[in-house]
């Protein structure tokens, strides 16, 4: 990035799944005011995310949001210097709702608007929460609908080392929950069942682990859970939690093994966890553990800012803003895009 100064205030807008969230930003750092409204009472009853929902809910408490989070910092409209709002990749319903938010409120007050890739705002994440991390490094981004590593240097596009065939991490969490008869969402949910269970229990496999190259696969282990569970039926509560230790001990451990020789080879000193699974404790514990053992620092952003919300919008949105990107109210949604083939990504 250049010398160019950051602006004052951002307000940053999310709206790519299932939660509504503003936030402000002030000098691209620090978060002034984050309001996240959240929809688990919505889903949870359908075990999952129904984007139809999801849009309504959005459309009915986006203002409310946005208000809060600007009464939270004491602003007006008036005062900022510009919105950020997440393009995608996301749930297209989901995403219009905030998008076109931001859109009429960048014009009813004259205000610059960037479009921000979700994936970008979980890394810059990171960076607001770390001062120490600096460019180059390596970022692990570990959620729902992404699993992939990164490299992140100055002033170029981020270079995608490795990504999942299949599953994305935090779905295989989401599914496996839903085989053991947990609530939604699944990370959360099997994380708590686990605190009782042996992870030893059951040996399940690490797909791609020790293979050559940075991709992931989830496919296969949720299967093995599946035949598990189907062998240990019916299952009471102590079956429960070694299930859900072991199949968090093997998720992880793949997490931990790829990173972490990623890294290695291609001389990174720091990696960055982050998306919802990063608050996951013990791939805390385990990244940490043996990143410190390679001499690699592993940071993760605070609990509250692994899941999706708006102060991760808006920092990585107040960077284009001081590059002088501005993309206007014909700025698109989009539900797939590589984080480095978006036009803003290269910062």
């Amino acid at each position: 990035m250049s010398d160019a100064a950051l602006p004052k205030w951002v307000l940053g807008i999310e709206s790519s799944c299932d939660e509504m969230a503003a936030a402000v930003v002030e000098d691209g750092l620090r978060v002034r005011s984050s309001t996240v409204h959240g929809q688990l009472d919505v889903h949870r009853p359908y075990g999952g995310v129904v984007p139809e929902l999801a849009s309504r809910d959005h459309a009915r408490t986006v203002s409310q949001v946005a208000e809060s989070a600007l009464r939270a910092a004491g602003l007006t409209p008036e005062e900022l210097d510009g919105i950020a709002v997440t393009a995608g990749p996301g749930l297209l319903g989901s995403l219009l709702v905030g998008l076109s938010f931001a859109k009429a409120l960048a014009w009813r007050f004259d205000l610059p608007i960037v479009g921000v890739h979700h994936l970008a705002g979980h890394l810059a994440a990171a960076e607001i929460a770390e001062p120490e991390l600096r460019r180059p490094y390596l970022g692990l981004v570990v959620s729902g609908g992404h699993t992939a590593l990164y490299r992140i240097a100055e002033d170029e596009a981020p270079q995608v080392l490795g990504e999942t065939r299949d599953d994305a991490v935090g779905e295989a969490f989401d599914k496996v929950a839903k085989l053991l008869g947990l609530p939604y969402p699944g990370g959360p949910s099997i994380s708590e069942a686990a605190l009782t269970g042996d992870e030893a229990a059951y040996a399940f496999p690490r797909p791609m682990q020790d293979r050559p190259g940075f991709d992931f696969s989830y496919s296969g282990l949720k299967t093995a859970v599946a035949l598990a569970v189907d062998a240990a039926k019916p299952i009471d509560a102590r079956s429960r939690a070694d299930l859900a230790a072991s199949f968090q001990a093997a998720a992880t451990d793949i997490l931990v093994t790829k990173a972490l020789r990623a890294a290695r080879e291609h001389g990174l000193d720091q990696l960055a966890v982050v998306g919802g699974v990063a608050a996951n404790s013990r791939l805390r514990s385990e990244m940490e553990r043996h990143a410190s053992a390679d001499g690699i620092r592993a940071f993760f952003p605070p609990l509250e800012l692994c899941t999706d919300n708006a102060a991760m919008v808006a920092a990585a949105g107040a960077k284009l803003l001081a590059e002088g990107e501005c993309h206007g109210l014909e700025l698109a949604a989009f539900s797939r895009v590589p984080l480095a083939d978006a036009p803003w990504a290269r910062r």
